[in-house]
């Protein structure tokens, strides 16, 4: 694969069979929309949602959205969702449950046949596992650098404490996420999600400091069920213009040091060498993908 995968500070969850939902989805202003055909969409409405979902998408794409859809997991419909989802307006999907690396590898090459026999790119169609058991939690080192298709990782709270017998409290959460995080960073994915409850959405500030404590274990951005979580995670999670101003003067003070050929430099009253430079050369990049999109 040589496509870079797309940066989203926000993905806002729209059940596929609520136009409702649908039709408000490029005024909420998330980076992406992920079209639901797991947990809010009915067993009665799966093959309505199914079949609605190439439209669907293909509507919000048209309208600079980034889409993504969720699937289910049990194999028999997880097939079907599969050969509905994959088309050129949907970037990746969400594959909920995942508890190996076997399955991750299973569905890429579903989606490679599908690809091929709808004339698209190999490659396009990234993918995003979820993780929601104990057991995916073992497996997520594997899951993470299951194929070259992956471009995130999540922990799913909600799921994964019930597998758990546990509750979705920050403290209880921390460990998990932190984990996830480091198995994303190790195989190179982004890490999204965030260190708490995703139904939390009322209480702005308890949920801003959520997503502030997830963006400093390195969280790059989540998943959101609501608008007000969709504007706290854009603020988050995007730098700010002090944070970029910062970054920009690190980098050029630290690069003009290696010109002179030191190594280590003080800015701010503050000790800056390789990790830390590289650190905002990172956020850097960051803030110029985001801007990229913005002006598509």
């Amino acid at each position: 694969m040589t496509r870079t995968a797309p940066v989203w500070r926000s993905m806002m969850f729209v059940p596929t069979v609520n136009e409702k939902f649908i039709e408000k989805a490029p005024g909420v202003g998330a980076d992406a929309v992920i079209l639901d055909l797991e947990d809010s969409i009915a067993a009665s409405e799966k093959a309505r949602a199914r079949e609605a979902v190439g439209d669907v998408a293909r509507r919000l794409a048209a309208q600079g959205l980034d889409v993504t859809v969720r699937i289910n997991r049990p194999w028999r419909l997880a097939a079907r969702d599969i050969e509905a989802a994959v088309t050129p307006d949907v970037t990746a999907l969400l594959l909920p449950m995942t508890d190996c690396a076997a399955h991750v590898r299973e569905v890429a090459k579903v989606v490679t046949e599908i690809e091929a026999e709808k004339g698209m790119a190999i490659g396009h169609t990234f993918l995003f596992p979820l993780i929601e058991t104990a057991e995916g939690l073992l497996n997520a080192r594997e899951i993470a650098a299951a194929h070259p298709r992956m471009m995130a990782v999540s922990l799913g709270s909600e799921d994964f404490a019930l597998s758990m017998g546990s509750t979705t409290d920050t403290d209880i959460l921390f460990g998990p996420k932190q984990h996830v995080v480091a198995c994303a960073k190790a195989a190179g994915v982004a890490p999204m999600g965030f260190i708490g409850s995703i139904a939390e959405f009322r209480d702005i500030e308890k949920l801003r400091g959520m997503m502030t404590l997830s963006k400093r274990v390195g969280f790059r951005g989540a998943s959101c069920i609501h608008p007000n979580q969709v504007k706290i995670a854009n603020e988050v999670f995007g730098p700010s213009d002090e944070e970029i101003a910062e970054a920009r003067e690190i980098v050029e003070a630290y690069d003009a040091a290696l010109a002179r050929g030191e190594g280590a430099i003080t800015v701010r009253g503050k000790m800056v060498d390789v990790p830390v430079a590289d650190r905002m050369r990172a956020v850097l990049a960051f803030a110029d993908a985001i801007a990229a999109r913005k002006s598509r």
